[in-house]
Formats: C-alpha cells, sequence, structure tokens
C-alpha cells in the first residue's frame, strides 16, 4: 500500500514569527483541510518527557491483568470513560455501517477539573455524559499525574491550531474561543494488542469511520498495522508515524461549521500483516466544543451559489446518541 502524503507543517512560525509567517502557516493548514482534511504538525512545543510519561503509564496500565483492569471499567455505554475491554466498541456503527467489535482496548478521560457542583452549567441534565467523572486506576504511581500534564499540554495545542483554522477560515483569531472556554474535549490511549489469533472477518483494529468532534490530535508510533485514510477515489493510504510531531485530522463538527470546505475524512486502524504480531499504542486527544455549542455555517463559508448545508445543531445533540451506538 503506498504511503499517504500528508503535509507536515512547522508551527514555529506561528509561535515566532510575523504576521506574513503567521498567515503562510494558516495557508498551508487551509489547503490540507479542503484537500484531505488531514496533516500533521511539528514545533509544537510538547516537552518530550510528557509524550513519554503519557506512554509508558499508558502502556502500564494495559499490562495489568484484566481483573484489575475492569475494577475501572466504563460504568455506561455513553460514557467515554476509563477502561473499554476488548470486543466493547465498534466504531464503524459512526459511518452507519456493523463489523466484529474492534480489536483494541481503551482508556479514556474528559476533562479532568470540572466543578463537581456547578447547578447552572456542569451538572445539569443537558450536561450529562459530557461532563461525567473520571475514574482512575489504583496502583500505579504516577497515572493520573502523567495523564493530568498530557492534557494541560494538549489544551494548549488545541488553541494553537484552533487559532491558525480561525485564521484560515478568514475570521478573527480568537473566534473559536467562546466556545471551547468549556470544552468538553475527550483524551484516549489506545492498545491494540498484538494478534495471536486471526482476527474475526470484517474485523479491523478500528472500523472505518469519521470523528464526531471538531478535531483530532493524535500521537502514533511506528509499529506494523496502523492508521489509514481512505482518498476521494475510495482508496486506502497509510498514515506516516511523525515520530517528532502529531497527525491532526477534522472532525464532523468543523466540516458542518464550515460548510464541508474542511473534509471530515473516512480513516480506520488497520490490522498487522499477517505474522508480523505487532503490538501498537496511540495517544489521541478529541477536541469538542462545549456541549450546549450551536454548530452552525460560519459566515465566511456561505454564499449564495453555496449556501448553508446543514441546520443548526447542539455539540450534544449531534455526538452523544452517535457515540452511545458504539458500545457492542
Amino acid at each position: 500500500m503506498p504511503s499517504f502524503a500528508f503535509p507536515i507543517v512547522d508551527l514555529t512560525p506561528w509561535h515566532t514569527g510575523e504576521d506574513a509567517d503567521r498567515r503562510d502557516v494558516a495557508k498551508r493548514v487551509r489547503a490540507a483541510c479542503e484537500a484531505t482534511g488531514f496533516f500533521a504538525v511539528v514545533g509544537h512545543r510538547v516537552p518530550s518527557e510528557t509524550i513519554e510519561a503519557m506512554r509508558s503509564t499508558s502502556r502500564d496500565f494495559f499490562d495489568l491483568p484484566l481483573a484489575r483492569k475492569v475494577e475501572v471499567a466504563r460504568p455506561r455505554p455513553e460514557q467515554n470513560r476509563a477502561y473499554h475491554a476488548e470486543g466493547t466498541e465498534t466504531l464503524a456503527r459512526l459511518a452507519g455501517n456493523d463489523s466484529p467489535p474492534d480489536y483494541k482496548e481503551v482508556f479514556a478521560i474528559g476533562p479532568p477539573d470540572v466543578p463537581p457542583s456547578d447547578p447552572w452549567y456542569h451538572s445539569r441534565p443537558g450536561a450529562y455524559p459530557n461532563y461525567a467523572a473520571n475514574l482512575w486506576p489504583a496502583g500505579l504511581p504516577g497515572f493520573e499525574a502523567a495523564w493530568r500534564r498530557y492534557w494541560k499540554e494538549m489544551e494548549g495545542i488545541q488553541d494553537t491550531i484552533c487559532r491558525v483554522f480561525a485564521l484560515s477560515l478568514d475570521l478573527p483569531e480568537d473566534w473559536f474561543g467562546r466556545h471551547l472556554a468549556r470544552h468538553c474535549s475527550m483524551l484516549r490511549a489506545l492498545n491494540y494488542p498484538a494478534q495471536s489469533a486471526a482476527p474475526a472477518p470484517g474485523q479491523l483494529r478500528s472500523g472505518e469511520h469519521t470523528d464526531l468532534g471538531m478535531l483530532t490530535i493524535l500521537k502514533n508510533e511506528a509499529a506494523d498495522g496502523g492508521l489509514e485514510v481512505r482518498d476521494l477515489d475510495g482508496s486506502w493510504h497509510e498514515a506516516p508515524p511523525v515520530e517528532e510531531g502529531f497527525i491532526v485530522n477534522i472532525g464532523d463538527l468543523l466540516m458542518r461549521w464550515s460548510n464541508d470546505r474542511f473534509r471530515s475524512t473516512l480513516h480506520r486502524v488497520a490490522n498487522p500483516r499477517a505474522g508480523s504480531g505487532a503490538r501498537r499504542l496511540s495517544i489521541a486527544y478529541f477536541v469538542a466544543p462545549a456541549y450546549d455549542s450551536v454548530i452552525e455555517c460560519l459566515p465566511t463559508c456561505r454564499t449564495l451559489d453555496r449556501p448553508a448545508k446543514y441546520p443548526p445543531v447542539t455539540v450534544a445533540e449531534y455526538r452523544n446518541a452517535r457515540f452511545a451506538r458504539t458500545a457492542a
């Protein structure tokens, strides 16, 4: 399978350059978002030790006996929290398809510092499950601290990339800020175990789907059986690991916001080649605006010849029911 040419965007000029440099970064991102919906970023300023701590503590958790991991099993199917055991998630359902359950296991958190009682916002009925409580495994020193540090770094990249998006869409740079002030993003570590037995017919490490949120920031690794992206002709292409950077892809909400100007593209995680048995760990941060943010066509993305394609919808209305369908 040929390698897919992901644009690699250096964010250094965004942080240190003049206005022209920042506009050049926005121009490169806009071209990638309009063409494939995928690109990679380097110059992101996330410390390597933060990334490695996230990876090592996640591996420590997945290496625990199953009985220990299910002590923090997700409480309900609609909650993207805590441990999702193998065979409990089928992402192909997000695209309206079905398949055997994904060949993976997951640990996930949402916002770690949501006020425990805030009836006018975080605790009213419409907020659930976007601010559901996190569960943390016991007996793993440094696990929660590593995840919290990584979360804070992802919030920083989230802010930077969304500012780039705003400029690339001819909006004020801080346009998305009000929607992200109470964001309900999610952080997931995905363990794709070595496959000692052949997958069931049609079973993948992760079935083909598009992401429900605004964008995804992915840290993957160079191991066989990884992320693949479908192009406009329906062909699948391997994504590069980009060891010094992160892969970014557009989600459904930003596609709707931009009136399909930015593409939310089908992707999947393939099985390793026969006999390789490769284990793989990916870390994905899914950016989601506040649950009551209304997603409607941006003023710079509609014209008389290109009217709005989608009716307004809140983040919660769009995401909640669709995610619940993925539970096996």
